[in-house]
């Protein structure tokens, strides 16, 4: 297709500069004495990251290697919206059956989480080692897509601009969400879908008598009652951003255009937010430089917080009240895929998780957090194959070629 367009990051040498003499500048508050985690992000840890983001840190080395994956832009209209200018990483796999799979990041999160499973997710034999053609999706606001001026956005114009009638997604955090709201408004399109966020409340007995006959004879497991702390926990001590980023994202996005306020607000979440995850100052630095170089500027990205915690207008105001009574309730003909971490934000007991519909595959992980592709892709790699490959339950959910179009050349 002459609209989708292969994409290279270029940041110019001006940016560069901008951003180290900001850094430069950087005036830091005090700090309690003995001060750790609980209050937030440690003065020592950012002092340290400030400076090493400003002198020892290689952007030209972490761009080289993200131009090294297949990337595009294509403009996407939904709706009575303005275009917008979508990134995205793709790539076919060699397998002729191989299953269109598109994965969603989250916040404060961006595609790249997902390059750590893109090679080995596209190699396969199409049977026992499920092969996939993988998109990976800069969602606006984020990453190299455009930002948003008007509230309102669909992922899958994408997905069938690309030639796919059928596909499958994985998501967690906001591509929970979304690709939920994909399965309930596209169910003729989305056949399946991977989740890696727990979501839900305990099954009530009008609406599902079984689920909530179970609930009440069986106990809950020590790793149930560890999920339920680790919850309390969260909602109690770990989401005061969600507030903020819900109520007045513009106030907050004036802290957020400082790169030392930015990475001080992130970096905290990814310390939270992860099992220990061993992070290198390189990493941070690059998932730091990804949201402060981002098209539309890091402080677009908690925008999204807004949009789902207020009304918009869209062309059909219908879809909105669904999707925001449905989303976390059964919906039907969509399979469904759990990979279940001890270190999520909200480990919720098994019996609240199959309120959500027929789930085909569920597998507790080890180890692992919130940005499970980050911290365990091989792992996520293996519970993707094993939800879709002969024997698993999510096995021939995608109709072959028979749920294609003809395909652009990239």
């Amino acid at each position: 297709m002459a609209d989708i367009a292969p994409y290279h990051i270029k940041i110019p040498d001006s940016a560069l500069n901008d951003l180290k003499a900001r850094l430069a500048l950087a005036k830091f508050p005090d700090e309690l004495d003995q001060a750790g985690w609980d209050l937030g992000s440690p003065l020592g840890d950012v002092k340290r990251l400030v400076a090493y983001w400003k002198d020892k840190y290689d952007w030209r080395k972490t761009e080289a290697e993200l131009n090294k994956y297949p990337q595009y832009t294509t403009l996407i209209q939904v709706n009575k919206f303005d275009p917008l200018n979508i990134h995205f990483v793709y790539k076919k796999s060699e397998v002729e059956n191989a299953i269109p799979l598109l994965f969603i990041h989250g916040w404060p999160g961006t595609y790249h989480e997902g390059l750590k499973m893109f090679d080995k997710l596209i190699q396969g034999d199409g049977i026992k080692d499920p092969a996939f053609d993988v998109v990976l999706i800069s969602l606006p606001n984020f990453g190299w897509s455009d930002g948003v001026k008007t509230r309102g956005f669909a992922l899958e114009q994408l997905m069938l601009k690309l030639g796919y009638g059928e596909y499958v997604t994985q998501g967690g955090d906001w591509g929970f969400y979304i690709a939920r709201s994909m399965a309930l408004l596209f169910p003729q399109h989305v056949k399946a879908t991977h989740l890696n966020f727990d979501f839900g409340t305990a099954p009530t007995w009008p609406q599902y008598p079984l689920l909530s006959l179970r609930h009440a004879l069986i106990p809950y497991t020590e790793r149930e009652k560890r999920g339920l702390e680790r919850m309390k926990w969260f909602t109690e001590e770990g989401s005061g951003y969600r507030l903020e980023q819900g109520t007045k994202p513009q106030t907050l996005g004036y802290g957020l255009s400082d790169p030392v306020a930015m990475l001080a607000w992130i970096y905290e979440k990814l310390h939270d937010w992860t099992d220990d995850y061993p992070f290198t100052d390189d990493e941070i630095c690059d998932w730091m430089s990804l949201y402060w170089f981002s098209t539309a500027g890091p402080a677009a990205s908690v925008r999204i917080y807004y949009e789902a915690t207020h009304l918009w207008t869209t062309a059909d105001p219908s879809v909105e009240k669904v999707t925001r009574e449905r989303v976390g309730e059964w919906i039907p003909h969509v399979k469904i895929g759990y990979s279940h971490q001890p270190a999520e934000l909200r480990p919720v007991p098994k019996t609240w998780v199959k309120k959500l519909g027929n789930v085909v595959f569920e597998r507790d992980s080890d180890r692992g957090g919130h940005f499970f592709a980050f911290e365990r892709p091989d792992q996520l790699v293996t519970d993707l194959k094993d939800m879709f490959r002969k024997g698993g339950g999510a096995y021939g959910v995608v109709r072959g070629r028979k749920g294609y179009q003809e395909r652009p050349k990239l």
